[in-house]
């Protein structure tokens, strides 16, 4: 069965920087569009940013300029650099994927394979 598995959230002040990695059994990355989604109690997924098999990306407005989202098919692992985190930043984040076709962070519910995620808090 496939799997995705996150790693590489923690604790970190305001400014700072971490990175996010999600590897996959019996994925080739290349092949899928990936993304990296994040989620806050009692709210619905949200879109972070999607890697195509193109290599084309698309970022949510609010993390433009600031997330880098890549992935290093060799090793099939998926990445998300997250630098100047803010507080709002505060979320558990999830890896996902979906069979070729519309591949854009907007829209979660067409991803079919998710992770179990991984909890960034960033403080004030």
């Amino acid at each position: 069965q496939v799997q995705l598995v996150e790693s590489g959230g923690g604790s970190v002040q305001a400014g700072g920087s971490l990175r996010l990695s999600c590897a996959a059994s019996r994925y080739t990355y290349s092949s899928y569009c990936m993304g990296w989604f994040r989620q806050v109690p009692g709210k619905q997924h949200e879109g972070v940013a999607t890697i195509d098999t193109d290599g084309s990306t698309r970022y949510a407005d609010s993390v433009k300029g600031r997330f880098t989202i890549s992935q290093d098919n060799a090793k099939n692992i998926l990445y998300l650099q997250m630098n100047g985190l803010k507080p709002e930043d505060t979320a558990m984040y999830y890896c996902a994927a979906r069979t070729p076709g519309a591949c854009n962070p907007a829209w979660p519910d067409i991803f079919d394979r998710w992770g179990q995620g991984t909890q960034v808090t960033v403080s004030s």
